[in-house]
C-alpha cells in the first residue's frame, strides 16, 4: 500500500499540515481565485505574481523578488550570479548542503560553479569555518536552519560575524531560506532581522507554506533580472505560474502568524520526549519546529514499526527514514506543523508511549538475534 494511502487511514498523524486532496485544494484555489478576480500571468507578468513578488521582497527588506519554478533552480543560480560578479567560482557550502546531499551534482555538471565543502557536519557553521579557508571565495551558502542536523540555528553572534566576514572580503552571501520563516520563531527575531545583511536569499512556497511547489529568490533588482535570464535559459520560463502562486498566497499570512505555535508545540514535544531516553533528539533543544529522532532500530524496523502503528492503531509517527551512522539505529524528520498543533496533549504522550514500546520490542529482537 503506497504511503500516502496507509496515512489518510490514520486518525493521529505527527508530522507536517494536512495535506488535501487533489479536488478540495484545487477547489479552495478556484473560489479564492473567484473572490480576488484573478487572472493568469503570461510569462511571469500578472498582477497577482507581481504583487506576491513585491510582498515577499518586502517582508524581507530587499529591494526585488523573483518567482522560480523549483528551490533547486533558485540556489544554484543565485550561487552563480553571485560568484561571477565576485570574480570568483569557488563557493564554500556546509557539509550538510541540499546542493551536495540532493541536487544530484547539477552545480557541476551544469558547469554553475566550483563548490567546496567547509565545516563540521554535525554542527552549525561559525566564523572560524569560513577564516580557515585560504582561497578567495566568490560566493558562500548558508542554510537557515539546518535541516539535515534537526533544523538547528548558527549562534546568532556567528551568524552576524559571518555576515562580517563576507561583507568586509566582498563574498557575495546567500541564504537557503527554505525554512527561514520557521527560524524567525527560534530566532526570536522577524525574518528580515535575519536576513539582513545577506545578498540574496531563497524561500520555498510550499514546505511551511503548504503551496504547490515553487519559490522565491531575492536580491537587488539588478541580481534578480539575471537570475531571472539564468532561471530562462534552464528552462524555467512557465507561461502560467499562477496556480503556483495562489496555492502559496492564499495561506501565506496564516501560515507565518502561525509560525510561533508550532514552535511553542516543539518545546511541548520535546518535554514529552524526555520520557522516553531511548529516541534521541537532535537538537537537545528546540530551534525551529522541527526535530530529528535517532531510534535503536535500522531503517528498514522503523519502517515496519511506522506501517503496523498506521494499521493497527490509526497512528502516523513520521514520513521518512534514514540509515543511522551506528549498527541498528536509523533517523527520522517531524516537522511540527498544523497537524500536532491541532492535536490534544493526552493524544501527543499516547502515541509517543505506543511508539516508544514498538520500537523498543522491535530493538530487542534485534539483540536477541544477534546473540
Amino acid at each position: 500500500m503506497p504511503d500516502t494511502d496507509l496515512q489518510r487511514r490514520c486518525h493521529t498523524v505527527f508530522p507536517g499540515h494536512r495535506q488535501p486532496r487533489p479536488a478540495e485544494l484545487f477547489a479552495a484555489m478556484a473560489a479564492w481565485c473567484e473572490e480576488h478576480d484573478v487572472d493568469h500571468d503570461v510569462y511571469g507578468n500578472g498582477a497577482l505574481i507581481q504583487d506576491f513578488e513585491r510582498k515577499v521582497a518586502a517582508l524581507l527588506g530587499f529591494e526585488a523578488a523573483v518567482f522560480c519554478i523549483s528551490g533547486t533552480m533558485a540556489q544554484v543560480t543565485a550561487l552563480r550570479v553571485g560568484a561571477d560578479d565576485r570574480g570568483s567560482r569557488l563557493v564554500a557550502l556546509h557539509p550538510t548542503s541540499h546542493i551536495l546531499n540532493h541536487e544530484r551534482s547539477n552545480y557541476q555538471l551544469l558547469d554553475h560553479f566550483q563548490a567546496l565543502s567547509v565545516g563540521d557536519r554535525h554542527r552549525p557553521w561559525i566564523e572560524a569555518d569560513l577564516a580557515a579557508v585560504p582561497d578567495r571565495l566568490g560566493a558562500v551558502g548558508l542554510e537557515i536552519p539546518m535541516r539535515e542536523i534537526g533544523g538547528q540555528l548558527t549562534d546568532w553572534d556567528e551568524l552576524e560575524a559571518i555576515k562580517r566576514h563576507c561583507r568586509t572580503r566582498g563574498i557575495h552571501l546567500h541564504m537557503d531560506g527554505a525554512r527561514l520563516w520557521e527560524a524567525a520563531a527560534g530566532y526570536g527575531r522577524n525574518a528580515a532581522e535575519i536576513a539582513s545583511g545577506f545578498d540574496s536569499v531563497y524561500v520555498s512556497l510550499y514546505k511551511g507554506i503548504g503551496g504547490l511547489g515553487g519559490a522565491m529568490l531575492l536580491g537587488s533588482r539588478a541580481f534578480v533580472d539575471r537570475s531571472a535570464e539564468w532561471f530562462r535559459r534552464q528552462g524555467g520560463n512557465v507561461i502560467h505560474r499562477s496556480p503556483y502562486i495562489v496555492a502559496a498566497a492564499m495561506g501565506f499570512d496564516a501560515r507565518l502568524a502561525a509560525m510561533p505555535a508550532y514552535f511553542e508545540r516543539t518545546r511541548f514535544l520535546y518535554e514529552a520526549l524526555r520520557a522516553y531516553p531511548e529516541l534521541r533528539v537532535n537538537p537537545v533543544a528546540p530551534q525551529s519546529n522541527m526535530l530529528h529522532l535517532h531510534l535503536p532500530v535500522e531503517r528498514e524496523r522503523a519502517l515496519a514499526v511506522r506501517d503496523a502503528l498506521a494499521r493497527e492503531q490509526g497512528i502516523w509517527m513520521f514520513n521518512r527514514a534514514v540509515h543511522g551512522a551506528l549498527p541498528a539505529s536509523s533517523v527520522i524528520e517531524i516537522y511540527v506543523g498544523d497537524n500536532l498543533l491541532s492535536m490534544s496533549d493526552d493524544s501527543v504522550r499516547e502515541a509517543l508511549r505506543r511508539f516508544a514500546a514498538a520500537l523498543t520490542a522491535n530493538a530487542k529482537m534485534t539483540d536477541s538475534s544477534t546473540t
